[in-house]
């Protein structure tokens, strides 16, 4: 069902009637408003006519003046009234990238709502930049308010963090504050951070820094750290990759798993095949330096917290710590019975 109620070729068709051949060619092509779809360059345009590409602008400056000027454009208010109002209810400021498609998936009649948009002065383009993608807006006290909040948002977060999207919705809006009820709305949330190219979502939907290895996924490695912190738990290498394939539909060797897991250091390998994830607190080391470790940093303890603490840290079968502590070359218990080391 469309969202709007106007026919866009029709509305073009007639604030364009009263142009000059060549205004009227250049605005077509400018805008993507032919048959083609496609928006021309100055320069392309000037070559068509063997004119210059800033004699091309003052051309297509004249021809919108015109059309503003035009009773035929003053007759088809109530269409950039309805859009206006579309972008309010949208959130009064909108990517182009969320807007468009979501008037139309058909690029040309996109064309058309963008040449509109251009010519009302009830909209303002905001260029992309470092920060935020294209957008436009109806309202500027909205615009500081969201510019100001994403770059809130995006301070607040550490390289590494990893938010799902109702916490990210919530934060949004606390760093928000005061706010017309009309606006507190989760879908227009999930748009204003959509504008925002310091802030994004991984393709598991949770947000964080736009450059964090954890959000722009560039291989194996990153779709190894995604499934196997959902997953919560060690896995072996081949589970790995077969995660991999099944959530992100990709299919990966094994080997290749393999070899990416073992010389990432956000990967601990703690058992035969059996990887960890770092943060989770597992260390690198046969048996008997984990048990060493623990032991200094814990002081005495009896065997079963020796265990318990071991597989916190490292996949052991229990004989095989059983068999290194006692080794009396480096444990040993003392006069209550717990081990320490030598």
């Amino acid at each position: 069902m469309s969202t709007i109620t106007f026919k866009p070729k029709k509305v073009t068709k007639k604030i364009i009637s009263q142009l000059a051949p060549r205004a009227s060619d250049v605005i077509m092509n400018r805008f993507g408003l032919t048959a083609d779809g496609k928006r021309k360059t100055l320069e392309e345009i000037g070559q068509k006519y063997n004119i210059t590409r800033e004699r091309v602008r003052q051309v297509e400056d004249a021809a919108l003046n015109l059309i503003k000027k035009s009773d035929v454009y003053r007759r088809e208010q109530a269409v950039f009234d309805e859009l206006k109002q579309l972008v309010r209810k949208l959130g009064s400021i909108v990517a182009e990238h969320e807007l468009l498609p979501y008037i139309s998936k058909d690029r040309a009649t996109q064309n058309h709502i963008n040449f509109f948009m251009v010519l009302s002065d009830a909209f303002k383009r905001h260029r992309e930049d470092d920060h935020f993608h294209t957008r436009w807006s109806v309202e500027d006290e909205v615009v500081d308010k969201v510019h100001e909040t994403l770059r809130k948002l995006y301070a607040s977060l550490n390289d590494e963090d990893l938010v799902p999207e109702t916490e990210m919705i919530k934060k949004f809006f606390e760093h928000m504050g005061t706010l017309s009820e009309e606006y507190r709305d989760d879908e227009i949330a999930k748009r204003w951070l959509s504008m925002s190219k310091t802030v994004a979502k991984n393709p598991l939907g949770e947000w964080g820094k736009a450059s964090s290895a954890n959000i722009r996924i560039r291989g194996v490695k990153d779709y190894a750290y995604l499934v196997m912190r959902r997953h919560g738990t060690p896995l072996h290498f081949k589970e790995v990759a077969d995660s991999i394939s099944k959530t992100f539909n990709k299919k990966i060797h094994y080997a290749t798993c393999h070899n990416e897991l073992i010389k990432d250091p956000r990967f601990v390998l703690v058992g035969r095949g059996m990887y960890a994830l770092a943060e989770w607190g597992y260390k690198k080391g046969i048996a008997r330096e984990v048990i060493a470790d623990i032991l200094k940093r814990e002081g005495p303890l009896s065997k079963e917290d020796v265990i318990k603490k071991v597989n916190k840290e490292r996949y052991f079968k229990k004989n095989t710590i059983l068999v290194n502590l006692v080794n009396l070359k480096y444990f040993k218990k003392n006069k209550s019975g717990l081990y320490v080391t030598v």
